[in-house]
């Protein structure tokens, strides 16, 4: 894809999301533009986070190009899968664009549903949101400049403490879930 940062992410506007029940329950098809405008309009999400030996966990800036919630801490890689497409392989595709990297397993710690509002930029996320947990080691060397600004691996009792104690505003408004689902699944698989 040619173009500005900027240009890229509004290209992405135009891909298709499935409109979900409250339950997760297919039950339509939009835009993505289309489902984070005018309030919002829940859908199928996913939220990727990388774990490695030390169950430190990847999290990355997004990029300052981003439409909704710019330049904001949040997990390893999120997106939407097509309608009907499993959201592993959604999640697996992803990974690839803005990372550069493979997995071998990502596995469910469990849907949320939240909604949040992104003032500055007008849009609104309201998804049901399948968290994947996934194991990694080493830092991604293929990163797409149009979705991320910076990477880190922080111990996951940090991320918590921060994300309770820290500026609400440096970081996406699911990543508290998220964090909280990886924790319990770490918690519930050692």
């Amino acid at each position: 894809m040619v173009g500005t940062a900027q240009d890229r992410q509004r290209g992405r506007e135009e891909r298709l999301v499935e409109l979900v029940d409250p339950q997760g329950r297919a039950v339509g098809r939009s835009s993505v533009h289309t489902a984070h405008s005018d309030g919002g309009i829940l859908h199928r999400a996913f939220s990727v986070m990388l774990v490695d030996a030390e169950d430190r966990v990847l999290l990355q800036q997004r990029s300052p190009a981003k439409l909704r919630f710019p330049a904001r801490w949040t997990n390893s890689c999120c997106g939407h899968p097509w309608p009907g497409e499993s959201v592993v392989d959604a999640a697996r595709t992803r990974l690839r664009e803005e990372l550069g990297v493979e997995v071998d397993e990502l596995r469910e710690a469990g849907p949320f549903v939240y909604r949040a509002a992104d003032p500055e930029q007008g849009y609104v996320e309201h998804e049901y949101d399948h968290v994947l947990v996934g194991r990694f080691g080493g830092m991604p060397t293929e990163v797409d400049p149009s979705e991320v600004l910076a990477l880190r691996w922080s111990p996951l009792s940090e991320v918590l403490a921060e994300l309770a104690d820290g500026d609400p505003d440096s970081f996406t408004p699911w990543l508290p879930q998220v964090a909280a689902a990886t924790s319990d699944y770490l918690a519930a698989t050692r």
